[in-house]
Order: C-alpha cells, then structure tokens, then sequence
C-alpha cells in the first residue's frame, strides 16, 4: 500500500526501524480514546491501515458494512493460534494460565463466513500458506486492496523485495519485533492437549468448508 512513498530496498524503510503495529495501528487503540481518536485518525493517509483482533461481530458497521472497506483476515493453524492469543494476552494479564485460553473457533468462523458472502470485501487467508507461497500472496494481497503489481514492478523485483523485507528472518532478528513461528504450539502444548483441541476444531468447523488438515 506504501510502497510508492517507502520503497522496499530502502534502507530507512519504517519496517527495518518500528514494530509493524506502530507502522499500522490497532483500530481499538485509536478508539479507546474518544477525545483524540477522531484526531489520531483522521492523521493517518488515506487510505487507511489498520490492524484489529476484535471479532467479526463487534466491528463497528463503519467498517463490516462499508462497502469501501476492505477486511483481511490472517488465520494460523489453530493449534499455533491459541499460543499466539495466550501470548498477546499475557501483556495485560502476566499470571494468566494457558488453559484458560479459548475458544477460538468462532472468531475464526466469523471472517471465514464473511468472506463467503462478501470475497470482494473480505479476504481470508492462512499464514501457513502465506509462509509456502509468499510470492503469490502478496499478489494476491495487491489485487484484493486495489495496488496490483504493474509488469514493470514484477520485472523490477518489487514483489521479492517486499517479501525480503516482511519476511521472518529478515524481521526476527530486529530489536523491535518479536513474532511466532509456525509449529510452535508443540513448545507449549503436550500431545494430548493438541489432540483434543484438533477434535473440537473439527467438530466446531464441521460443515463451513473451512479445514486445517
């Protein structure tokens, strides 16, 4: 979306320097402050970016019914999910046990349904599958929000370049960042735990279309 104004090879570019949630804010930060939210909002270049957890029944209709809003959803595998919710809520709650965590499935129902109905407004994607093809969902990613890769710029390796530059090992070994792998459930979970959430996953999702096999 910026990559007119911060092109990837940059070696100043925002990402090398911040956190990703300072370069796209929390919609629910902007919020919690009646009094300077319109403000801090209204700051930002248009169009824009903003980052939320908040399901998708409590998104403000300015934004779920907005037909000039586009939604992405990244969804991991449910397994790594509840150790990423667990972890993102020890921020504000240290003592809080991992088996208090959960349940998850309908948070991811909830976008996975929406963009049945509206693909044109909402685009569903797995991180795993971002992890295999990167290339190609960034593309993807292009086209969905409107900025599609000009031949010029596919030529020019403006798409391998905002994969270098986004990529896990490329952002992992920055101060400001701190970010999960895949598979990293298995460093937090016993195999009977995993197992059963597996089964709840199924039983929960039976029917949607939605799979994690």
């Amino acid at each position: 979306m910026a990559r007119g104004t911060y092109p990837p090879a940059h070696a100043e570019h925002p990402l090398l320097r911040l956190n990703p949630h300072d370069c796209v804010p929390f919609i629910d930060m902007l919020f919690a402050d009646a009094a300077s939210g319109r403000s801090k909002m209204d700051a930002l270049p248009s169009p824009r970016l903003m980052a939320t957890h908040m399901p998708h029944a409590l998104l403000p209709a300015s934004i779920s019914d907005n037909p000039d809003c586009k939604i992405i959803y990244i969804c991991r595998e449910p397994k790594d999910m509840l150790v990423s919710v667990w972890q993102f809520t020890r921020r504000s709650n240290p003592n809080r046990a991992f088996s208090d965590v959960g349940p998850i499935w309908d948070h991811v129902l909830g976008y996975w349904n929406a963009s049945k109905e509206s693909p044109g407004r909402v685009l569903f994607l797995r991180y795993e599958e971002i992890l295999r093809d990167p290339v190609e969902n960034v593309k993807k990613l292009a086209r969905f929000v409107g900025q599609q890769f000009s031949p010029a710029e596919e030529q020019a390796g403006v798409i391998k370049d905002i994969v270098g530059l986004c990529s896990f090992d490329k952002l992992k070994g920055l101060e400001v960042n701190k970010r999960g792998e895949a598979g990293d459930w298995a460093n937090h979970m016993t195999l009977e735990m995993a197992r059963r959430l597996d089964v709840i996953m199924e039983a929960k999702l039976q029917g949607s279309g939605l799979s994690f096999a």
